[in-house]
């Protein structure tokens, strides 16, 4: 509602008219209509122009025009209430003279009233056709003096403020306050222009004492000014920005004009030509030349600063860098391959001639045939990941690496979509943005420690990629169009298979890498770790005896491969190569006996042979992932109560072997001649030593069934004789693994005889002959044929007299 304030009463005498006259009498109690208002409270002196809507309230307006022009204008308590009576009227209102009335086009009349003074209702009279009630005048109360003085001016101050920060009070307000000489004038004329609620100005109405009115408007005052202020200072921060913004945005249209004009173009538009360009003369597919075209077209309608350009920009870079088309070209020669990988490893013959069956079918069939996808198997250290950067020498391709080990999230393998915030593709794409060309060598090392968990399987999104059926098409998420995998070389290195899903196995062609023996141990460290090691260290020359090579291999280090013989050389070779910096004489030799001076003690010792026959203890064989060892197993027979005892920290199935053991031997006892010992009145101990290494498998079964009949019937088993294979109920002597590994162990341990199934002799080929010369190897089927050999034929009385007192 907006308000004409007047300075002087005679200003709105003329702003009436002449023709209007009206007095303002002196009375004690009176009778006036009452106009009811909605939201808003006429102060004295003030006028305001009032919009009327209500028939009651349009019939007091006429009745009041008729009379006198004067009537009260009171409040309502509720706003909402259509038609209010006296209960719903506050009980001060103000007596206003009637100016100006107009009829507006809605059909609703306004009419320009003046604030008189305050009255306050004593009753109602009249309720229809409008109200009228019986008013008296309330009488203002005002005190002089200092204290008022200093209250008027404070107020004055504040209000200079309010008028100067806000946009709606007009800067005739403060001339009209500051000509108001009464305190009770001041704070009308305040209060009628400042934005309060309804509850607030009647509050400032029905206070009588100008003093105090004067004091709340003072306060009210004090609150909007803090408001004006934090909106005023909030503005101008918008409106800095703003023409910041606009500056901007000028400066640019007028730098775009001047380049126009030069001859010169948009940094942006210049991009987005050079993007052209680039795809125009990349060779891409005819699909993903579509989709760089698409986002380039969509980059040069944006705005440099929009977010998506970095986003798009950044996709076109990574079309434009991989190898969509680009090969390098396969060296085929054989003879030269062959050297290559001969001259960087030793050994390893399965894997070299699968290359060189490769490169022979790629020379007569090379549209044909598809790139294999190898999985090389073995313990750790022996040459698989630098195997696969020879082959990608004697192939003449790029070699890349990815250690897939710990990955546990697929967007890894696929890449993220590009609705994330930093997405980017997958280690595959990658890779090869990194490698250059469409058919590098692409090792995926570590495939068997891939992990698995709530995002995703990231061995499921390898079935894709190494598949030949679907890796023409291999889809990134990132990219969103196919990328051909088809021409790439993928070699895949684990140490185990069993930690590999069967999908992923059945795509991958196993190639095993076995352990080293001690020949080619020796012959590797003679032929690369040494003279490696003597470059590195900064030595002329620097050589170890065949002993001292066997001592660091046996008693220093314990594994399947050469890395920790490496160090072993390397650590000896830094130890000659402070002396040399030291000016001391230097060693040309290490001999066995210096191994101690600069390698400390063993730490290390391998199984070896029994010096004797003994009755009660076989010497089996196993394999571990350094190798293979030999497995001394003991067997004790002592009074009790048929109580079978395993210690040595067995497996569930080495346990059950022991078990299967013992019933053959017990269903044999005629047989075996021990058909007098009642089982149910001895307890045996089986025990395998060197309890803090866990043991399993079913390979011991033998050699338990061995010990056992041993020490039931005293015959002692032969110390160099060693054995393995499963054994059944009936006495069966089943096949085992790591055959090679195990005869290695035997014949390292100065064993001469070896016991095996038979069903392994077709697995005699991966032992050297050197072994095949200098052991006897026997094949068994039965329990029956391993006797014989085993035990010795004569029998020692003190066990069976020990066992007769049992009885």
């Amino acid at each position: 509602m907006a308000k004409q304030i007047f300075t002087d009463p005679s200003e709105f005498d003329d702003w009436l008219g002449e023709d209007f006259e009206y007095t303002s009498e002196d009375f004690d109690v009176d009778e006036f209509a009452v106009l009811p208002l909605r939201d808003t409270v006429v102060f004295p002196h003030m006028v305001a122009p009032l919009f009327v809507g209500r028939d009651r309230s349009v019939r007091a307006i006429e009745g009041a025009m008729a009379d006198n022009q004067r009537l009260v204008v009171i409040a309502q308590r509720d706003e909402e209430d259509d038609e209010p009576d006296g209960t719903d009227l506050y009980t001060i209102g103000t007596e206003v003279v009637i100016g100006r009335k107009l009829r507006m086009p809605d059909g609703t009349t306004s009419v320009w009233v003046q604030g008189q003074r305050r009255v306050q209702v004593l009753r109602y009279t009249q309720v229809q056709p409008y109200l009228r009630a019986e008013v008296t005048p309330v009488q203002e109360e005002a005190e002089t003096g200092l204290s008022t003085e200093a209250l008027m001016r404070a107020v004055l101050a504040l209000f200079e403020k309010v008028v100067q920060y806000s946009r709606n009070i007009p800067d005739d307000a403060y001339v009209a306050a500051m000509n108001a000489e009464e305190p009770g004038w001041l704070a009308d004329l305040v209060a009628s222009v400042l934005d309060m609620h309804v509850e607030q100005r009647q509050e400032l109405l029905e206070t009588a004492n100008a003093t105090q009115r004067l004091q709340r408007v003072s306060i009210a005052l004090a609150s909007e000014l803090d408001v004006l202020e934090l909106e005023n200072r909030i503005h101008s921060q918008v409106q800095e920005e703003v023409d910041r913004s606009q500056r901007e945005y000028f400066l640019r249209e007028q730098m775009r004009v001047i380049q126009n004009e030069l001859g010169e173009t948009d940094p942006h538009l210049q991009e987005t030509n050079e993007l052209r360009e680039q795809i125009a003369k990349a060779p891409l597919p005819d699909e993903v030349r579509e989709r760089a075209e698409k986002e380039v077209a969509r980059l040069a309608g944006m705005p440099p600063s929009a977010p998506e350009v970095g986003v798009i920009r950044t996709y076109l870079d990574w079309i434009l860098a991989l190898p969509w088309e680009h090969t390098t070209e396969d060296n085929l020669d054989i003879v030269r391959a062959q050297k290559i990988l001969d001259d960087t490893h030793y050994g390893l013959p399965k894997a070299k001639e699968r290359i060189l069956e490769h490169i022979a079918v790629h020379q007569l069939a090379a549209d044909k045939m598809k790139n294999p996808i190898l999985c090389f198997v073995g313990p750790p250290g022996t040459g698989k990941t630098s195997l696969g950067r020879s082959i990608a020498e004697a192939l003449g391709r790029n070699f890349v690496r990815v250690s897939l080990g710990g990955i546990r999230d697929e967007a890894e393998i696929r890449g993220h979509r590009r609705t994330y915030v930093g997405a980017l593709p997958g280690r595959i794409i990658q890779t090869m943005r990194r490698a250059g060309s469409r058919n590098p060598v692409f090792m995926l090392d570590e495939i068997d420690k891939l992990g698995q968990d709530f995002r995703g399987d990231p061995s499921s999104a390898l079935l894709e990629v190494l598949d030949p059926e679907q890796n023409y098409a291999f889809s990134d998420h990132y990219l969103e169009v196919p990328f051909d995998l088809s021409k790439v070389m993928f070699i895949t290195t684990a140490n185990l298979l069993d930690a590999i899903p069967p999908a992923l196995e059945d795509r991958m062609e196993v190639i095993e890498f076995p352990g080293y023996m001690e020949e080619e141990k020796l012959h590797i460290a003679r032929r690369f770790l040494i003279p490696q090691q003597v470059e590195q260290n900064g030595l002329h020359s620097l050589s170890f005896s065949e002993g001292a090579l066997l001592g660091i291999i046996r008693e220093y280090t314990h594994e399947s491969g050469v890395r920790n013989l490496d160090r072993e050389i390397a650590n000896i070779a830094r130890k000659a190569a402070r002396r040399v910096a030291e000016g001391k004489p230097a060693p040309k030799s290490i001999g066995r006996q210096s191994l101690v001076k600069y390698l400390g003690p063993p730490r290390y010792s391998l199984g070896i042979a029994e010096e004797i026959d003994e009755i009660g203890v076989a010497t089996g064989l196993a394999w571990t992932e350094s190798g293979g060892d030999t497995l001394s197993i003991e067997v004790s027979i002592m009074p009790g109560k048929g109580a079978l005892q395993l210690t040595g920290q067995l497996g569930e199935v080495m346990q059950e072997s022991a078990q299967a053991a013992l019933s053959y031997t017990r269903s044999q006892a005629e047989a075996l001649g021990i058909e007098d010992i009642d089982f149910d009145k001895i307890d045996i101990h089986i025990h395998v030593p060197e309890g803090a290494v866990p043991k399993d498998g079913p390979s011991a079964g033998v050699t338990i069934a061995t010990a056992l009949i041993s020490a039931l019937t005293g015959r002692a088993v032969h110390h160099d004789v060693a054995m393995t294979g499963e054994i059944t109920l009936r006495g069966r002597v089943l096949p085992i693994g790591g055959l090679r590994e195990k005869a290695l162990a035997a014949h390292r341990a100065g064993l001469k005889t070896m016991l095996l199934p038979k069903r392994n002799r077709s697995d005699m080929v991966e032992v050297p002959n050197r072994l095949r010369k200098h052991m006897r190897f026997v094949f068994v089927d039965n329990m029956a044929q391993v006797i014989p050999v085993a035990l010795s034929s004569k029998r020692d009385e003190r066990v069976s007299q020990r066992l007769a007192s049992v009885q």
